[in-house]
């Protein structure tokens, strides 16, 4: 019964990357964080300060269910003192680590990913460097690479956000040819006023149904966010809050899963400030 819905949820597929995404149902395509690097790409171009964030999720506490990750990204070019631009000169540059599983079944993954932002659009790719072990059958490795985008349709209103995971279907084994999954995701983003932001997304696997995602964010305050969502392919309610302390950031959630139960997602980020030069 688990085994659909883990194909869903991982499965060597983009699965969830921050606990922000994860309490907006995963609908995460237009959204433009650290975790951009796995969600889309594109979302990295936005980026002006370098920042590093950890991530864990636990499905249904099942240990074996387990998913690590680290990121990290780095504008490129300099900004000029005192500088309000929206994006790096030279685009960003994002690096991410990630281990699911336990003994018997893991998934490692090593990806590297630019995005670069242009006007009112944002482009990025992404490569991974996939290696799926089962114990007794030896591991397999697999490169998959990925494109997305970003657009705002009305600016700062409205943004729509697509992204191709494994658009050249990487094969893991000559066995039935196993591939890696293949996957679209297209979405939009409504800031409907300054604290509240509504996010649709789909998201269809060449070999599964569609999964169609939602989200709401309400900024209460500076400091605090809170957050609702639901996907219907995973049949999941999801919430969760995010925490702002200066720099840092902490964003939980949890998801409900009716036959399954409960979810639970936790990520750290922190936002590198350059040092300030004493006045002369």
């Amino acid at each position: 019964m688990c085994l659909p819905l883990l194909g869903a949820a991982q499965g060597n597929g983009p699965g969830v990357r921050g606990g922000r995404a994860a309490a907006l149902g995963n609908a995460s395509v237009t959204l433009a964080d650290v975790w951009a690097v796995g969600n889309n790409a594109a979302g990295l171009g936005v980026l002006t300060r370098p920042e590093a964030a950890v991530y864990a999720d636990n499905r249904f506490l099942i240990p074996e269910f387990g998913n690590a990750a680290l990121a990290a990204a780095l504008p490129l070019g300099k900004q000029p003192a005192g500088s309000t631009a929206t994006a790096a000169p030279h685009g960003v540059v994002g690096v991410e680590l990630q281990r699911f599983g336990g003994k018997l079944y893991n998934e490692q993954r090593a990806g590297v990913g630019y995005g670069y932002r242009l006007g009112l659009f944002s482009v990025g790719a992404r490569a991974d460097v996939l290696q799926v072990r089962i114990e007794g059958l030896g591991s397999r490795r697999a490169v998959a690479l990925s494109l997305g985008g970003q657009a705002e349709v009305i600016p700062q209103k409205l943004t729509f956000g697509a992204y191709l995971y494994n658009l050249n279907q990487a094969r893991l084994a000559e066995y039935q040819a196993e591939r890696v999954p293949t996957v679209l995701k297209a979405g939009l983003s409504y800031r409907a006023t300054p604290k509240v932001l509504l996010l649709v997304e789909t998201e269809k696997d060449v070999e599964q149904a569609a999964d169609f995602k939602a989200g709401l964010e309400y900024q209460v305050v500076e400091a605090l966010a809170l957050r609702a969502g639901v996907a219907t392919l995973t049949e999941q309610m999801t919430g969760g809050l995010g925490l702002r302390f200066g720099r840092a950031r902490l964003d939980y959630a949890a998801a409900w899963h009716n036959a399954l139960g409960l979810s639970q997602h936790i990520s750290v980020s922190l936002r590198l400030e350059p040092k300030t030069e004493a006045a002369p």
